[in-house]
């Protein structure tokens, strides 16, 4: 058993990508135009039939918690003291279409409810969607997540806000600073940066050494001795499990000038776990919430199979105590907990990827996966 967070640690729940646009939008209560302007596709609903060609029909409208499923329970069992996500989805009404782009994501405002439902602490918003309808859905996506009081980083109205952390108080005596950041490989165009009073994302010149300790200056500037500082960031492909070692160096350059955790996401499946210096490093989350479902083309990866990430830390230290993986799965566009093959699936995926970086991932008798550092 852990201590709370009164006896020194704190528990953080991490995930990868939630896009709750285009086809998720459309099962919920307040659907917004599905208009798409994709090669293969000119309306959400198509996506909504592709899920429903593998899952089964999906009664609309669905509830504002469906997407979440079982995960919810999960998440109320553990009752984390930050829950942070990477939202890559525009919350907005606007039709201005980002030129360029291949895919755009948007929710209506008034599906909101289904990210409140998680509970939500933070929303990492440093991507390659928040911007698909422009500055002026940016703004409504900022001030629709703020009137909700979800937090935000990584992008904002200005290069400042854009670029400061944004902070979780956990039980009035510790904080936890969140940083999000975005890379131009994850496809963030370089007209998304946030420069003086433009409205963008915090986007990194690259990913190398020096960007790492420039962003490690800037969290020095806000950062307290005895404050928890993550680090999220957008970066990489979206398929494969080779981390390059750029990112590695990049990383483990972070957790050097005292960065107590990474959390990386882009891909939409997970990538390798690394446990450096006694701080966890995740190189890539995998999608949480998506309409991927009954896409073909990537099987080998088994995109459907999900995680919620539940990491302890030690408040004073940074060092991680406990990594619980819990694995899911989407079916109709909702999480459900994983069957035992799945499980042993996504146990033997990760201990292999992860081995070159000394992680061992054990099965616990809940159906969990869990990384105890050595």
């Amino acid at each position: 058993m852990v201590e709370r967070v009164e006896d020194g640690v704190v528990t953080l729940f991490l995930a990868g990508d939630v896009m709750t646009g285009r086809g998720v939008d459309q099962i919920l209560p307040s659907p917004g135009g599905s208009t798409l302007r994709e090669r293969t596709a000119k309306d959400a609903r198509t996506y909504v039939s592709l899920a429903e060609s593998v899952g089964g029909p999906i009664t609309r409208p669905v509830d504002f918690s469906w997407p979440w499923g079982e995960s919810l329970a999960v998440l109320d069992a553990a009752a984390p003291d930050v829950r942070l996500v990477n939202l890559e989805t525009s919350v907005t009404r606007s039709d201005d279409y980002a030129l360029g782009k291949g895919i755009h994501y948007r929710m209506d405002p008034g599906n909101l409810p289904c990210l409140s439902a998680a509970g939500l602490d933070v929303c990492a918003l440093a991507n390659n969607h928040v911007l698909d309808f422009g500055e002026r859905g940016l703004l409504e996506t900022l001030e629709t997540l703020a009137a909700a009081g979800l937090r935000t980083a990584g992008a904002g109205r200005d290069e400042q806000s854009a670029w400061g952390p944004t902070t979780v108080d956990v039980d009035g005596r510790r904080r936890v600073l969140i940083w999000s950041v975005a890379v131009r490989s994850s496809g963030v165009p370089d007209g998304w940066a946030a420069v003086g009073d433009r409205p963008g994302v915090a986007l990194l010149p690259e990913v190398s050494l020096a960007s790492a300790a420039g962003l490690a200056e800037r969290i020095r500037s806000s950062a307290r001795p005895s404050d928890l500082v993550v680090v999220s960031i957008h970066w990489g492909s979206n398929w494969g499990y080779e981390v390059p070692q750029p990112h590695v160096e990049f990383a483990r350059r972070l957790i050097d000038e005292g960065v107590h955790l990474v959390h990386g996401h882009s891909s939409h499946h997970p990538r390798p776990i690394e446990v450096y210096r006694g701080r966890l490093v995740l190189y890539g989350c995998g999608d949480l919430i998506d309409d991927y479902e009954g896409i073909s083309g990537y099987e080998q990866y088994r995109p459907d199979l999900r995680f919620l990430y539940l990491a302890d830390v030690g408040a004073g230290s940074g060092e991680l105590l406990r990594l619980r993986l819990v694995p899911m799965q989407l079916r109709q566009m909702r999480l459900r907990r994983s069957g035992a093959a799945d499980v042993h699936f996504s146990r033997v995926l990760l201990n292999e990827i992860s081995q070159p970086f000394g992680t061992r991932i054990e099965a616990d008798t809940d159906g969990d996966l869990i990384l105890l550092p050595a």
